[in-house]
């Protein structure tokens, strides 16, 4: 469940639609100060919902109503420590169908402050991190006899097959090996957004 107050964030590719625009027009009124917004650690510009709105009704454009109903769209938190695979990640998400707010974090810790935060629809989880690894993570996530409330996805460059016994074991229905592609972890969103739409 959202919180009421809860912060919630909308990427370039997503304020770009909305507004009809390029993303680099979006990311240079930005960065000139026109529209307020901030940057990710990994340089991605993230504008808060209600200073989008703030923006769209000053210059009299149409405010779209998943911004005006709160909470019309699903929260994915993506989680790797290596940059560039975040990056090159969240960029094909943003490009995609799916209409998802990407909140990123790179480390274990990290990644259960954010989940903590933004109480996401979906996690998006690398196996292996310099913290905590995927098992680690899942297991502060479960509260003692209790499922995992939201879906997690782990992807991993390889792993032992125990460890993938052990993820299933936990209620992890998907783990995409990185040498797949992309593309397959954002199928795998896909599939596991729609199982949440059935549920």
């Amino acid at each position: 469940m959202s919180l009421p107050n809860q912060k919630r964030y909308w990427g370039t590719q997503r304020v770009a639609r909305v507004c009809q625009v390029s993303p680099a027009t979006v990311a240079n009124w930005i960065d000139q100060g026109l529209l307020k917004g901030h940057k990710t650690p990994t340089g991605r510009r993230r504008v808060e919902a209600d200073d989008l709105k703030a923006f769209l009704r000053a210059h009299d454009m149409a405010v779209p109503q998943d911004l005006t109903n709160g909470n019309g769209h699903a929260t994915v938190v993506v989680v790797d420590d290596d940059p560039g695979y975040l990056k090159a990640l969240v960029l094909t998400i943003e490009r995609s169908d799916l209409d998802v707010e990407v909140v990123e974090a790179a480390t274990g810790v990290d990644a259960l402050l954010e989940i903590g935060r933004v109480q996401p629809t979906l996690i998006v989880l690398d196996y292996s991190l310099p913290d905590l690894n995927a098992p680690e993570v899942i297991r502060r996530l479960l509260e003692p006899g209790r499922q995992l409330a939201v879906e997690v996805i782990v992807v991993t460059g390889g792993m032992p097959e125990r460890a993938a016994v052990e993820l299933r074991e936990m209620g992890v229905k998907t783990i995409v090996n990185k040498v797949e592609g992309m593309q397959a972890v954002v199928d795998a969103m896909q599939q596991a957004l729609k199982r949440r739409k059935v549920a």
